[in-house]
């Protein structure tokens, strides 16, 4: 390394500020959107900010905990991706939408 370089050294400040950020765009995305698949991806943005913050936190506190409950997320974040898009292929299929004003019953 050069001398005279300042190396900044990141934190678990900046990983937690990061997971913040992450977790405020996708619930301004969940309540702002209209597009179902858009709201998808932000409830999948949402669950990623928190696979961060708890490892994070697990590294803060030199455990593997958080390394555990992030599997267990992506697990069912994957297994909600399979259904939700599932889902929506079958109303598009009959709304012919997307729109969630458009789909707001499950009547015929």
């Amino acid at each position: 390394m050069a001398a005279g370089l300042n190396v900044m050294e990141i934190t678990q400040t900046h990983y937690i500020v990061l997971s913040v950020l992450l977790f405020c765009i996708g619930a301004v995305g969940v309540l702002v959107r209209r597009n179902a698949i858009v709201i998808f991806l932000c409830v999948e943005i949402m669950l990623n900010a928190v696979n961060i913050a708890l490892v994070a936190f697990s590294r803060g506190l030199d455990q593997n905990r958080g390394e555990v409950f992030v599997f267990f997320v992506i697990a069912v974040a994957a297994a909600e991706s399979a259904i939700g898009l599932s889902l929506l292929i079958l109303l598009y299929r009959q709304k012919r939408t997307l729109d969630v004003d458009e789909i707001n019953s499950l009547k015929g």
